[in-house]
């Protein structure tokens, strides 16, 4: 499967061509361009799927292909830094889910994004992401996904700050960037720690289950824990940053500044889930040798979750709704790894997790695209401005319908399977986290079924220019993403991606389904009641304007950051460090250079130029070494 090197470096060759060609490309040849290479990407990505799923298997057990790996950087006797590329179960997995989101954002940008400034440098920076993303799940080693990892960073950036000339477009990006490079600084250091006592950045070797690779790391002890359950927790703290996970998920609503499309491939489907795929990857040390951090992992999702579904009930633009329903799910991800164990039906949550993660993207990348429209038609992202566009977009309507049912988990679409699986490895963890899970679910529906109903239902507005469906390079990868979110859920997920790698037949628990069936159809009915037919704005009662009032400013978080940073940080202990830094080391350089001045004038004599002054200085340095020699 070498030819699997190809799908990592197409949107490499697509990014420097786009890239270095700029404006002497038109638009349209620089879409075509993007558009091609990410269709080879994924139709070979698809291929990879199939040849490794039907082929790869010894016994009942799929095994690890690196079918390519080349030493890049040695550190030492045995420490050495890799370049290579792993295929295995979700790695494959997460080679469809990027390519196939990538390739429908491409699709769905040339009508969206078409007429504007920078279209080039647009379809560059989605290639440069997209590459980075292939690169991050296919790392062979740590190290090198952490190179990737970085790139996503940096390419994020430049995607949400690509209306430069926005102000609130800056912030975003400066913001994104800021919190996720904090959260990496963790991540580097849970890295070197990992490896100073493993003396291996090799996830083969890491995840092998070998105790006698760990074994210095568990024994050394520090504040009441093991080195390596520092090391793991560090890590999981540079995931939880790109996974944005609380307190760390400050970023992602403001990266909504960013370009719709953008907000479905970045924030929906890929980049998001790379902390997800983080604990994936290293799961078998979480649950073998650091359990007690797999527990915590658990209940930050769990709690992140709720807080983010909290939030989203109460937000205006829809946009924002998304975002914070894309942390709330990222959690549902998150506490069913925590709650998973390793075979068999113990490793129920991770199957579910990654199942959720697959049916995710596709349904998530289905409601951005579908917002865009949206946005696209009545140019604006505030449901005030919106009501009524079911009929002037029954394209988009349907798909969104559709979409929302699946974040709901009503059956039969893709979200019932894979949220269903999520609760059932959690009441079978923790009947109290179950529960908890259950009720985000009906929060789900509820805020989900708010959002459809403000946007195609109720009073038509009236708009400069009438709404109208959108062109067919942005209705397609609707219908397109409309079937998986449709269909999803009938594939045998467990059959290709659980945590021992046997195959695992799903059994559906009908008391466990039918209660969240049961709760999210309560929750879509509160949505109906509320805002189908408003005849007037829903009034929030008297007793929860406190809690609406907290939830709207997102219970202050960014405030107290911002507090933290600027009153403490800045003008505390940076202000007296800027002060030494001015006073004390600019005074002691400045000081050298004024010294060093007043000295050179006053021996510039030396240097006349004058022959006698030159003679009569040798011939009395001369007499004075011969008077000195004598003497002594």
């Amino acid at each position: 499967m070498g030819y699997t090197l190809i799908i990592l470096l197409l949107p490499l060759v697509s990014f420097a061509l786009l890239g270095l060609s700029g404006n002497r490309l038109s638009y349209k040849k620089s879409g075509v361009i993007g558009t091609a290479s990410l269709l080879i990407v994924a139709l070979l990505s698809f291929y990879a799927a199939g040849e490794y799923f039907v082929t790869q298997k010894a016994g009942a057990v799929f095994q690890t292909l690196v079918p390519l790996n080349v030493l890049w950087l040695n550190m030492g006797a045995n420490l050495h830094i890799d370049m290579g590329i792993l295929l295995d179960p979700i790695s494959v997995m997460m080679l469809v889910v990027i390519s196939t989101v990538s390739l429908m954002v491409h699709i769905y940008s040339l009508g969206y994004m078409k007429g504007e400034k920078g279209f080039q440098r647009y379809y560059a920076f989605l290639s440069l992401f997209t590459f980075s993303m292939l690169g991050l799940v296919l790392s062979t080693n740590i190290f090198q996904m952490y190179i990737f990892w970085e790139l996503v960073g940096v390419s994020s950036y430049l995607l949400i700050g690509f209306y430069y000339t926005k102000p609130t477009a800056v912030a975003a990006a400066k913001k994104a960037f800021i919190v996720t490079r904090f959260a990496d600084m963790f991540f580097l250091i849970g890295i070197l720690v990992l490896s100073y006592y493993t003396q291996t950045f090799d996830f083969g070797t890491l995840t092998s289950g070998n105790s006698a690779v760990f074994q210095q790391a568990i024994s050394t002890q520090f504040m009441g824990a093991s080195a390596l359950a520092w090391a793991m927790a560090l890590i999981f703290v540079g995931g939880a940053g790109k996974s944005a996970m609380f307190p760390l998920h400050i970023w992602l609503p403001d990266a909504m500044e960013g370009p719709t499309p953008v907000s479905a491939l970045i924030h929906a489907a890929t980049m998001v889930v790379a902390g997800v795929y983080l604990v994936a990857r290293l799961f078998p040390v979480y649950v073998l040798f650091t359990p007690e951090v797999l527990q915590g992992i658990a209940y930050v999702g769990a709690f992140t979750s709720m807080f983010a579904a909290l939030i989203a009930i109460v937000q205006t633009d829809i946009k924002r709704v998304l975002a914070f329903s894309t942390i709330s799910q990222i959690g549902f991800m998150m506490v069913a790894l925590g709650v998973s164990k390793l075979e068999g039906h113990e490793g129920l949550g991770y199957m579910a997790s990654m199942f959720h993660l697959f049916t995710h993207a596709m349904f998530k990348a289905l409601l951005f695209l579908g917002a865009g429209s949206v946005i696209h038609a009545v140019h604006s992202n505030e449901m005030e401005n919106m009501g009524g566009l079911r009929k002037q977009m029954p394209v988009t309507h349907l798909t969104f319908l559709i979409a929302c049912l699946a974040i709901a988990g009503i059956p039969p679409f893709s979200g019932f399977f894979s949220k269903d699986e999520i609760l059932s490895a959690t009441y079978q963890h923790n009947t109290g986290l179950g529960v908890w899970m259950t009720l985000v679910a009906g929060l789900t529906a509820f805020y989900m079924f708010r959002l459809y109903f403000s946007i195609f239902w109720g009073k038509e507005k009236q708009h400069a220019h009438p709404p109208h469906e959108s062109p067919k390079s942005m209705t397609f990868p609707l219908i397109f993403l409309a079937i998986p979110t449709l269909l999803g859920g009938f594939v045998p997920f467990g059959q290709f991606v659980t945590a021992d790698r046997a195959p695992y037949t799903i059994h559906m628990e009908w008391l466990v389904a039918g209660i969240s069936v049961v709760v999210a159809l309560g929750g879509i009915l509160i949505a109906r009641k509320l805002y189908q037919h408003p005849e007037k704005p829903t009034m929030v009662p008297s007793g929860l304007k406190g809690f609406h009032n907290a939830a709207s400013h997102r219970f202050y978080i960014d405030e107290i950051y911002l507090f933290i940073t600027k009153k403490i940080l800045f003008n505390g202990v940076s202000r007296a460090f800027a002060w030494f830094d001015r006073h004390v080391v600019d005074g002691f350089i400045n000081g050298l250079a004024t010294t060093t001045d007043w000295f050179s004038v006053r021996i510039r004599g030396f240097q006349s130029g004058e022959i006698q002054w030159y003679a009569w200085v040798f011939l009395f340095g001369s007499l004075l070494i011969t008077a000195l020699i004598l003497f002594f």
